[in-house]
């Protein structure tokens, strides 16, 4: 039988547990950041994991012709790659190069070591291993100028689409996630990815052997990246084509680069806004969010003309802002060389009218 006095050094033990842990609890409520955040649904989960393995896990299901993809290309992707993906004024060919022998084999023999190359330089169709490659980076990034918007059958179309130019499959098949692993066996490369393993192993050796310096280590030398100076503004000013939304990475190629270490300290400047028709629009933001800025300058040419040279084409056009308008919405080419620019049909009219606005107003 225990005595008063274990009984009353108990009770305190258990009183002195109770505060420790209401204690606890009161610290844990106090911290600021309790209540921020929260775990992500399913379906916001699913949104982002899109992507799709070697082994085809996380293929959707669906199936797309050769004649879908076609038709599919010749809309959506044909303006940067050719109707054949043979192009090489904006992109590198995606076609070309591979042999009926190297679908018999599974290695193009154009990229074995010592062999002749015949190919004038490598597209994509001699490079890639494997076809889950292409499924996954048209789904996931293509069109360009509208990256998510294909639907499922339309990726298996294009996919097979793609594959017929190449001979691997004939004109009038239909790829789908059934057949897509037959499919697999016959592509050129399927036998020319290299398996290293110290890379896919988290516990064992890296796959760098160099030794790190231990003594008499040179001071001097320091790890930096820097452009020559005849190509510093070779693409425009950096700076002027980035969003101004977020974190601004892109130096002010206007000028010599800086011959001290940065303070850390990044100047943003004001986004460039006009009025419109409909309220005030954002045209940096507009050009940004909709990948006006990968293929035009603000003052130099990427992939077209810069928007300067635009504006200074249709300087004092009566109707300039309704023919850019018509421009920026249906696309063409013809204007400023071969290579076409694709229709913006996402565009709203009154986003287009506001770019349309701002090149018509001198794009300064």
């Amino acid at each position: 039988m225990k005595s008063k006095f274990q009984q009353s050094l108990r009770a305190a033990a258990v009183v002195a547990a109770l505060a420790t842990v209401g204690l606890g609890a009161a610290q844990a409520q106090a911290q600021p950041w309790h209540d921020i955040g929260r775990n992500a649904t399913q379906a916001e989960v699913k949104a982002w994991d899109i992507d799709v393995r070697p082994d085809f896990k996380g293929l959707p299901k669906g199936a797309g012709s050769v004649s879908l993809g076609e038709e599919v290309w010749i809309a959506k992707c044909s303006s940067c790659h050719g109707d054949f993906g043979e192009s090489n004024e904006v992109f590198t060919p995606i076609i070309g190069g591979t042999t009926k022998k190297d679908i018999e084999t599974g290695r193009v023999a154009a990229l074995v070591e010592g062999a002749p190359s015949k190919a004038p330089q490598k597209t994509t169709i001699m490079k890639v291993a494997t076809v889950s490659t292409l499924w996954d980076y048209i789904n996931r990034a293509m069109p360009w100028n509208n990256p998510k918007t294909l639907k499922p059958d339309e990726v298996y179309g294009v996919v097979a689409y793609l594959l017929s130019l190449a001979e691997i499959v004939p004109a009038d098949y239909v790829l789908s996630d059934k057949n897509i692993a037959e499919v697999q066996k016959r592509m050129p490369n399927r036998n020319g990815m290299a398996f290293y393993e110290p890379m896919w192993k988290t516990n064992g050796k890296g796959d760098v052997k160099n030794v790190a310096c231990m003594k008499d280590c040179s001071v001097d030398e320091k790890i930096h990246s820097s452009l020559p100076a005849f190509a510093r503004d070779a693409h425009g000013n950096i700076a002027e084509q980035n969003r101004v939304i977020g974190p601004v990475r892109g130096a002010d190629t206007t000028k010599p680069p800086p011959s001290a270490p940065l303070s850390g300290k990044v100047s943003v400047a004001a986004p460039v806004v006009v009025a419109a028709a409909s309220g005030t629009g954002n045209v940096k933001t507009l050009l940004g969010a909709n990948s006006c800025t990968a293929c035009h300058g603000m003052k130099n040419k990427v992939v077209g003309p810069g928007f300067n040279e635009i504006a200074a084409k249709h300087k004092g056009r009566a109707d300039a802002e309704a023919y850019l308008i018509g421009k920026i919405k249906s696309g063409g080419s013809g204007v400023y060389g071969a290579v076409p620019m694709p229709p913006q049909p996402q565009l709203s009219d009154a986003d287009a009218k506001t770019i349309a606005q701002w090149i018509a107003a001198g794009a300064q």
